[in-house]
Order: C-alpha cells, then structure tokens, then sequence
C-alpha cells in the first residue's frame, strides 16, 4: 500500500473530472464514512452514561464518538459530488435513485418492527386494522433510531435534480455564495448565538442540502499550492480536540452533549471539510485483493447502514449471552474492535440477504 498525491492544486473550478480516480478515493471514503457511523452508535451508550461511568472510560467514548462524527455529513458531501455534476431526466431520477432506497429501507423497517415485537417493545392484537396502523406509524417516523437519515435523504434527492441544474451553470462565485450564506444561517442557529438570529425568513439555506453542495465544490475546487495536506490535517486536529474537549466542557457546565456533535455545527463541518480533503488529495495504491474487497464493501453501505443497529443491538444484550460491547474491556480498544465485529457482521447480514431469490438484491442495497 502506497500513498501519493491524488490531484495537482490550482486556482479555478475543475469540472472536468477524473472518474476512476474521483471514484477511487470516494469508495475509501465512503467506506471509512460507514465505518464512523458504526463507531458512533457503539460509543454513545457509553457516551450518555456521563456521571454514571468512570471518566477515564467515558472520556474514549467522547474521543471516539467526536472523531466519528464526519460519518453522516461526509456521506452526504459525496452523494452531492457523485450526482449533482449530472444530467437526469427528473422522472427517471426520482424512479431509480427514490426506488434504489425506499425498498430496502421498507424491508429493514419491517425487520425492526418484527424485533419490537420479539423483545415485547410492542404488541400486536387480533385487531387487524389496528396492528396496520401501529406499523403505518413506525414506519412513518422510523422504527428505529438511525433510520433519521433514510428519510433526511429522501428529501435530498427530491431536490437533488433541481440543485444539479444550479450547480452545473453556476459559476465559482454563486457556489461561494450559497455556501456562505447556508454557513451563515447554521451559525446563527447554534444555541450560544441563537438569540441573535434575526427574523430573516432564510429555511431555505438549512438543513443538509448545504452538505450536497460542499461536497461538489470541495470536489471541483482546485486550491492553492499554498494549501497543502499539512494545513488539512492541523484543520483536523484542531477541530477535534475542539469537540471533544469542548463536549467535556459542556458536560461539566450541564449544558449536554449535542453542543459539539450536532451534525450542522460549524465544527462538524469543518471536521468533515479536512476528512474530505485529506482523502481527495491523497492517493492510496491497494493491493489488488485489498481494492477489490472495498469494492465489494462499498456495494453494500447503504445495507450495511440499514442492519448495523440491529446487530450492535443483539451484540450487547445480555440476554443472547454475547456481549460485545464497550464494556467487554477498555474502551480504547472494545469501542473500535466492537465497531469492527458488528461492521463485519452487517456486510455478511447484508450479502446473505442479497441471495435469496428474486427478492434480495432488491432489499440488499
């Protein structure tokens, strides 16, 4: 395995892309990104027992969760570089990007409906048209807690093909400037400035639509020589020892835990903005066995996404006997390793899934 440098710096907008090298060092990224969401949900439970655990242990929980928390926003920065470079005739988009999700994520919701009911979470009575409504209703505000992100992606693809026509005819100045403006309006959102948010009606720059656009810019962008890895990477470092130290801190102040994590957070986008470089401008040589088996990862994130709660679930509950989770020993390593069992767990989940007849690829993702 050998590294390089994955694009030479300038000063303009590159919009013509190198696809096998742009794809490249995305599948690395999408796979780490995927990786990072496993690592959140393993360390969070160590995360809110904040009081209640010893604090050396609690303290790699915030390191581990802090650093993780490029997963999400990082994945969408690459769904905004991937697609909104490219033409689509809006009903064959909406058909086959909207059907590609929806599917599977009715499968997976459907599964965990059926654990509720297993674990006695929920209860189905001979009331037929009753039981219907109950999984209407899981099914209509998630039923469970990572699949937020399925239904936050929805709506990015409902305006995907839109934001693509702007995109494509923008020039680098009106990319800056949505940018600026959605950097603006989550800065003002932020609890500590929040009393300073004027009564501007700006919804329109919220929410993580900001994150598909940075994603293209920081894509196509070719910066000065001046900006060089090392820059990236103190960016990094800066911003990480700001959350995690700063979460302790709001921790001590009573002031919980979202103040740094919160995903549109000025510090979360700048952690994600340096993870995103770095891999851009870095040039990873796999061997050819190594590249193959991230190519095979990354045909099942979104998968492995759907079927890595229940798993991580399963793992830590005594009553199955098996335990692992972060308290099977030190955090600093059950916290990883546990991430890397269940991520490695969820992959098999997944293909074992995608070859039952006529139906598995459909549910598989």
């Amino acid at each position: 395995m050998t590294f390089g440098v994955n694009s030479a710096p300038g000063m303009t907008l590159d919009t013509t892309h190198h696809k096998h090298q742009n794809l490249d060092w995305i599948n690395n990224l999408r796979v780490l990104a995927m990786f990072m969401v496993v690592i959140i949900h393993t360390s969070s439970p160590l995360l809110m027992g904040y009081g209640r655990v010893p604090l050396s242990d609690w303290l790699w929980g915030d390191f581990y969760n802090g650093l993780a928390r490029f997963g999400v926003p990082v994945f969408v920065m690459i769904t905004g570089a991937l697609l909104l470079p490219r033409e689509y005739e809006l009903g064959d988009f909406l058909k086959r990007r909207l059907g590609r999700i929806i599917t599977p994520f009715i499968f997976w919701s459907l599964v965990y409906v059926a654990y509720a009911w297993y674990n006695e979470d929920i209860n189905f009575t001979p009331n037929i048209w009753a039981d219907t409504k109950m999984v209407l209703h899981q099914l209509k505000y998630g039923a469970y807690y990572h699949l937020w992100y399925v239904y936050m992606l929805i709506g990015l693809y409902f305006v995907i093909p839109i934001l693509g026509k702007f995109v494509r005819n923008a020039n680098e100045k009106e990319i800056v400037y949505f940018l600026i403006v959605w950097l603006a309006v989550m800065f003002l959102a932020q609890p500590y400035l929040v009393r300073f948010n004027p009564s501007v009606d700006l919804h329109y720059f919220v929410g993580y639509i900001g994150y598909l656009v940075l994603g293209h810019y920081l894509t196509v962008k070719q910066f000065s020589p001046r900006f060089t890895r090392g820059w990236i990477l103190l960016i990094f470092l800066f911003t990480l020892v700001l959350i995690v130290g700063g979460t302790y801190w709001a921790c001590l102040q009573n002031k919980g835990l979202t103040l740094f994590y919160e995903p549109l957070s000025p510090t979360i986008v700048l952690l994600s903005s340096s993870v995103y470089l770095l891999f851009r401008f870095t040039l990873i040589k796999w061997p050819a066995w190594l590249k193959k088996a991230r190519d095979f990862i990354c045909a099942y994130t979104f998968g492995i996404y759907l079927a890595h709660a229940l798993l991580l679930d399963i793992m830590g509950d005594p009553d199955y006997h098996i335990s692992i989770n972060w308290q099977f020993c030190n955090p600093s390593v059950s916290i990883p390793l546990t991430a890397l069992i269940c991520f490695a767990a969820a992959l098999l989940l997944v293909w074992l899934v995608s070859k039952i007849p006529f139906v598995g690829k459909w549910v598989s993702a």
